[in-house]
């Protein structure tokens, strides 16, 4: 069976995996992988087991993170947005912040 998504896609994942399947770096589950300079990403929904490849500005990024932030992530996503800034600001992490917080996806 032929899957959707590319070899370099899988890798991707597979590269960043750690035990029990979840993206980690030094033992920190990482929700987002940074792609094409912050147009698009992969999010890492921990609570399905599934990797969505989304672009930042799209309505299924804010639905997707709005689900992982109602599952008691958002903290850990907002200071992952905040490092994706740090390291690469160019990329525009702090307006998909902004987009996020103007969504309300990190309320209650």
């Amino acid at each position: 069976m032929a899957s959707n998504t590319s070899k370099t896609a899988r890798a991707s994942v597979r590269a960043g995996q750690g035990t029990g399947g979840a993206l980690s770096v030094l033992g920190e589950y990482k929700y987002l992988i940074p792609l094409a300079n912050g147009r698009f990403a992969y999010v890492r929904n921990l609570t399905n087991g599934k990797t969505q490849h989304l672009r930042t500005d799209s309505d299924a990024f804010v639905e997707e993170i709005r689900v992982l932030s109602a599952a008691g992530h958002g903290a850990k996503i907002r200071a992952e947005l905040n490092g994706l800034h740090t390291a690469s600001p160019e990329h525009g992490w702090d307006n998909v912040e902004k987009r996020l917080v103007d969504a309300g996806v990190f309320e209650g």
